[in-house]
């Protein structure tokens, strides 16, 4: 990584961030890996920030000291599981792939999630994003799909990594 990033909480404020990179990022990251009928349906619907996820204190920004956005996401504890949390809506730039920014996010959220007693994580992983995820010690469980509304689904891949 060339730039020095900045690794914060987000806010209300970063809404508008947040969207505009989900926006550019999986649309053309996640392209290769999946046919034009989930490209048309279902990406638009992952490609929004989550309000809640976006004020929950355990989701991030990776920003360079000028305040270009390069990446995002987070954390949340699984439900009914006090050690356990979901890694959550994880982006990078397409322009800034392969350069450090996702692997300082994870440290960033490792650390914080394991100072607040999470031993376990789990993610459901974009078909794109298996290799990356296996390189930060996540294994893969299988293939699964995330409903999103009535007639429309994700598919992804179900992963797990111990703390």
């Amino acid at each position: 990584m060339t730039e020095t990033l900045v690794i914060r909480a987000t806010g209300p404020a970063d809404l508008a961030a947040v969207d505009a990179l989900l926006a550019r990022s999986y649309p053309k990251l996640l392209k290769g890996e999946y046919p034009p009928s989930v490209m048309v349906t279902a990406v638009p619907m992952i490609s929004r920030a989550r309000p809640g996820l976006v004020c929950s204190g355990t989701y991030f920004l990776a920003e360079t000291v000028d305040g270009s956005v390069l990446g995002a996401g987070g954390w949340t504890r699984t439900r009914g599981f006090a050690r356990r949390a979901e890694i959550r809506h994880v982006a990078t730039d397409p322009d800034h792939v392969r350069r450090g920014v996702a692997s300082a996010l994870f440290r960033h959220i490792f650390a914080t999630a394991e100072e607040a007693g999470v031993r376990e994580y789990e993610c459901l992983a974009t078909r794109t994003a298996v290799p990356f995820y296996q390189a930060m010690g996540f294994v893969e469980v299988g293939p699964t799909t995330v409903p999103l509304a009535p007639g429309i689904a994700f598919p992804a891949v179900r992963m797990v990594r111990a703390a």
